[in-house]
């Protein structure tokens, strides 16, 4: 019995294409591709998503296996394309890091900074880090990691292998995708920029009312205590309407799920 094996080289061709495309994802996808994520984690995940498109995907690939410049653009589109697709869904969580910020500036904690475990051990501040871990872990618990796979698969209509993407439409998400990120982190931080504004201005008149008195020892705890209470109140509504925002990019992304 003779057992032909000519197909496999173009076999594992097309497996190191779609596993260059979902690995590079994966890498930057949050809470997936966070630095203290063991790295067998990472690969093993990129692995098993590999193993289940690349049935249902292979015919998208024309391998020529005769010249060695084709191949090498071909992994560079995947890539790239994979790069694309895993940046959108990270700069989504900017969003809570420019809320945490502009929230921590106004209840006086901007100083207070820690490791940030969602930007490979970078410095970052407190508020902005127990949000960004809030919003990831969210992430998981609404199920939204599973339109993550749906965008994967649904990258290859929108993303055919062997087609480079249209320069200006990746600059138009890029850029549609970051402006939306700034917008919902102004927005969540709205309650604590009218609260700051008007804690401030209390605190300005105190001051000229009663020049003698210690404002800023006074004002400070004040501030901190309140800002706590404040986002204790107000931290279900901000995540909801935060994931709501991302379920938005992420169905952008995965159109028929």
């Amino acid at each position: 019995m003779k057992i032909d094996i000519s197909f496999l080289p173009a076999y594992g061709a097309t497996f190191i294409l779609v596993f260059a495309r979902i690995g590079t994802m994966v890498m930057l996808l949050p809470g997936l591709g966070e630095m203290n994520v063991p790295r067998r984690v990472r690969l093993t995940m990129a692995l098993v998503l590999t193993a289940v498109l690349l049935p249902l995907h292979r015919a998208a690939y024309v391998v020529d296996l005769g010249s060695f410049g084709p191949v090498l653009i071909l992994l560079g589109q995947e890539i790239f394309i994979g790069l694309v697709l895993g940046l959108t869904a990270r700069l989504m969580v900017s969003a809570l890091q420019v809320a945490g910020f502009v929230i921590a500036q106004q209840l006086g904690l901007g100083f207070v900074t820690a490791v940030d475990p969602t930007q490979g051990g970078q410095q970052g501040v407190l508020v902005a880090n127990f949000l960004t871990i809030l919003g990831v872990t969210l992430i998981f618990a609404a199920d939204l990691h599973h339109l993550v796979i749906a965008a994967l698969h649904d990258s290859y209509s929108l993303f055919r292998p062997g087609e480079m993407p249209l320069i200006g439409d990746v600059a138009a998400l890029t850029t549609q995708t970051i402006a939306l990120a700034f917008k919902i982190g102004i927005q969540l931080s709205a309650p604590f920029l009218v609260f700051g504004l008007l804690f401030n201005l209390g605190l300005g008149v105190l001051s000229r009312l009663m020049p003698q008195m210690q404002v800023f020892f006074v004002g400070i705890p004040i501030s901190i205590m309140a800002g706590l209470l404040i986002l204790f109140l107000v931290l279900g509504a901000l995540m909801t309407v935060y994931i709501g925002a991302m379920e938005t990019v992420l169905r952008q992304l995965a159109p028929n799920a």
